[in-house]
């Protein structure tokens, strides 16, 4: 299940290799510039940039391998009576009484998002605690921070 991921989510990596292709072509140029400027062992730009170049390269060659290993789930079509992959829902934190909103993710997509839904990956302690869980049910997760229960108000 760690190579699941929401259709919201694959556009969203897109947009982001997309974003590090026009990022490419920019430090490129900052590296040429920066060479031009001298001596390249006390040249700080050159460095610099340089630096910003392996970053971009980095981040580039991990989403694009990603990608090509994640596979694309559509949560409408997935049974809507137990927590699953891409759920939308709402449980309460037997503590404190506060509603929590959350949405199970893949480790991929795991972001902060525009809506109330906090997205939670499917492999973390409180995601393995409600995958397979129905409305009603009291969960417990064991985290570093502590036990916490919780029981699902709703699942969509």
């Amino acid at each position: 299940m760690a190579n699941y991921i929401t259709k919201d989510g694959m556009q969203r990596l897109r947009r982001r290799v997309q974003e590090l292709i026009e990022a490419r072509a920019e430090i490129i140029k900052q590296v040429v510039e920066a060479r031009e400027m001298g001596d390249l062992s006390e040249n700080a730009e050159y460095h610099a940039a340089r630096e910003k170049q392996r970053y971009i390269e980095n981040e580039y060659n991990h989403l694009s391998k990603r990608m090509g290993i994640l596979m694309v789930i559509d949560p409408d079509n997935l049974s809507k009576d137990t927590a699953r992959f891409g759920a939308r829902i709402c449980m309460q934190n037997l503590d404190n009484k506060e509603n929590i909103y959350l949405q199970l993710v893949g480790v991929d997509e795991v972001f902060k998002g525009d809506d109330e839904y906090e997205r939670t990956s499917i492999l973390s302690p409180r995601g393995k605690a409600i995958i397979g869980k129905k409305a009603g049910d009291i969960i417990e997760v064991k985290a570093p921070k502590g036990t916490f229960k919780f029981k699902i108000i709703s699942i969509k």
